[in-house]
């Protein structure tokens, strides 16, 4: 059994039931999501792209403050739409440093270096094709600083705990003197973020019943995506957005030989997407071992990139 058929029918024979996020990603599930990142409602992508930017200058001062070289490492590069401001601004600079994007996928790393070597034939890359903190663990001996860009409030995927576990992990894999670039998407209108997540065309609707999809061709399962709605729900005292699948009645899916049970309006907790003020950021940086060197807002204060150093 792979590890996708095994957290499957772990989380579906869970109470409460759920489903992993990271398995949104198949074929579809990409171009499902470059559809969710173009739409009006979805301010996150062209937020964080207005802040990389309007504030180029400034974080490329902040990547080589008192080095003379640094290596450029994303986790999730994905198509590097958003690091390619960066990367453009940093080349017309001339700043000696290595783009270094992770993906477990060799694939992904190829498709993203032949389009940087044709857009950016000056840029110097090296794709890593590893988990995230393998692939560091290769670098911990750089004599050159290490920059981790880590974009798009991914961390907000994570809960409160395991996001300073992780946080704390990518700190101990960092030397003294690199650097942590990462985004948080901010408390807002709560009517905002909703929208974001429940867009009037369906797409993020379509996104997420398309694991269903995925467990039906992957895994033989026989669910009906008719029966199920796409529910998000935001708590603005937490800042937490959590997305589930919820049955419209009772039923049973099979899958590889094993009966799962829905009850009436039973549901299947899909993501969560946390949202941050400054105290819970300030935070999280503390007790994940690091400390803010600065931050970077756009007008609307929907969103923050901040660049925090292992002490």
């Amino acid at each position: 059994m792979n590890q996708f058929a095994k957290d499957v029918l772990d989380g579906l024979s869970a109470n409460p039931k759920e489903l992993s996020s990271k398995y949104f990603y198949d074929q579809k599930g990409d171009k499902l999501f470059q559809q969710i990142m173009a739409l009006e409602e979805y301010y996150l992508t062209r937020t964080e792209y207005s802040i990389l930017k309007d504030n180029k200058d400034s974080i490329l001062k902040a990547f080589r403050e008192g080095v003379s070289k640094f290596n450029l490492i994303e986790f999730g590069a994905g198509d590097g739409y958003k690091t390619k401001v960066l990367l453009r601004h940093f080349v017309k600079e001339r700043a000696d440093f290595t783009y270094m994007p992770i993906d477990i996928s060799g694939n992904v790393l190829k498709i993203l270096e032949t389009a940087l070597h044709e857009e950016l034939p000056d840029l110097q890359v090296k794709g890593l094709q590893n988990e995230y903190f393998k692939a560091l663990d290769q670098l911990h001996d750089s004599p050159d600083r290490n920059v981790v860009l880590f974009l798009g409030s991914n961390i907000g995927n994570f809960t409160g705990d395991e996001a300073v576990q992780f946080l704390t992990h990518l700190n101990d894999s960092l030397k003294p003197g690199d650097l942590l670039f990462i985004g948080f998407d901010l408390k807002k209108d709560p009517n905002v973020i909703l929208d974001a997540y429940n867009d009037r065309s369906g797409v993020t609707r379509a996104f997420n019943l398309n694991l269903l999809a995925r467990i039906n061709q992957e895994l033989g399962g026989n669910f009906n995506i008719d029966k199920f709605r796409h529910h998000p729900i935001y708590n603005p005292m937490t800042g937490t957005t959590s997305s589930f699948l919820v049955s419209t009645e009772k039923q049973t899916v099979e899958i590889m030989d094993t009966a799962i049970q829905f009850g009436a309006w039973e549901a299947i907790h899909m993501e969560i997407s946390q949202k941050y003020d400054q105290q819970m950021i300030e935070k999280i940086a503390t007790d994940s071992g690091f400390e803010i060197v600065g931050s970077f807002k756009d007008e609307s204060n929907y969103f923050l990139n901040a660049v925090w150093s292992k002490k």
